[in-house]
């Protein structure tokens, strides 16, 4: 349809890009890799028996074959989306396909996408429909699946995005550089124990709203608590400390002590949370920190030269799991 619409409508057409598309869906001798008048028929009778129910997902997703989640989402896709009798009608509408003679007279910007090995539309259906269009670009990705939404979902998106408007989206970084920052509270299991568990929910309740308070106040980025703690990123690290030094202020009015440790390195994405070594290395030095102190790593130490934070040397450690010693430092004045 779309590739008749782009002959027939050219000035309403800005381009035309398929993916997996197949020109004509009845095999004959000139065009050999579409389905034969029995495969056809088969699948007319796989629709009548089954539609809704268990998908055979061999030919359209090979690679999520095995994935009964899938599997089970998409046939609640097909029966949301058609009954057995237009799906049937569908199909044999799909059949008598044939834009061959077509081809030719598309004349606007063509991109032809297709998966090497789909098992559902042969490579060379791909290849012959880049052939007859005048100026058509023909790109082979690899992978088995049909479906563009099944495998390298990215990769088809960004060359499509590319050839619609010239440019070729930056791939978001999955490592950067940002300040950690650990809080947790000091003696929290006596705590809890001495209190009991609805006293104690209350005082994790108040003490989660202060430090969200606090970094919303220093634009810190909520990571992840962990009950008596928190992780947060910042963009930069005389914030982070200065945070720290706040979140440490405002509980201790509400009789709880903290401890916190700040380091800025190289952090790895990981969905909505963070790893990497920087991670490690601020959890451990924030595992020096005692009661009510923020402690530091020398790399903080010295980024925020300038800023008026005043450190005190706490001597070189060796952090567990972490090569080498690091240097740590007390945040005594902000």
């Amino acid at each position: 349809m779309a590739i008749l619409f782009a002959a027939t409508y050219p000035e309403r057409t800005s381009a035309l890009v398929t993916f997996g598309a197949f020109a004509c869906r009845m095999r004959y001798p000139e065009y050999p890799w579409a389905p034969s008048r029995e495969e056809r028929q088969h699948l007319y009778d796989i629709i009548e028996r089954d539609w809704g129910g268990e998908v055979d997902m061999s030919d359209l997703a090979p690679s999520l074959a095995h994935d009964d989640g899938f599997r089970r989402r998409l046939s609640t896709y097909l029966r949301l989306s058609s009954s057995p009798g237009a799906a049937l009608a569908l199909a044999r509408m799909n059949t008598e396909i044939d834009v061959r003679n077509i081809l030719p007279s598309v004349r606007v910007p063509t991109l032809i996408l297709h998966r090497t090995g789909d098992r559902d539309a042969n490579i060379e259906e791909g290849r012959y429909i880049a052939a007859r269009i005048p100026n058509a670009k023909f790109l082979e990705l690899p992978g088995p699946d049909h479906l563009p939404w099944v495998g390298d979902q990215a990769e088809v998106v960004d060359e499509i995005e590319e050839f619609l408007t010239g440019i070729r989206p930056a791939p978001e970084p999955d490592r950067v550089l940002a300040t950690v920052l650990f809080t947790d509270i000091v003696g929290s299991t006596e705590r809890a124990s001495s209190l009991g568990d609805n006293a104690w929910r209350d005082v994790l309740e108040q003490h989660h709203a202060s430090v969200r308070g606090e970094l919303e106040h220093f634009r810190g980025q909520e990571i992840t608590t962990t009950g008596d703690g928190f992780l947060a990123t910042f963009d930069g690290p005389a914030r982070a400390v200065r945070c720290a030094v706040a979140i440490r202020d405002r509980l201790r009015e509400s009789g709880l002590e903290v401890r916190a440790g700040v380091h800025t390195g190289e952090c790895e994405r990981m969905g909505d949370n963070i790893g990497g070594l920087a991670v490690h290395i601020g959890s451990r030095v924030a595992g020096l920190a005692g009661a009510g102190e923020v402690f530091a790593s020398s790399t903080v130490k010295d980024l925020v030269s300038g800023s008026g934070i005043v450190f005190e040397d706490r001597g070189a450690h060796l952090l567990k799991g972490i090569p080498g010693e690091w240097r740590v430092f007390k945040v005594a004045s902000v």
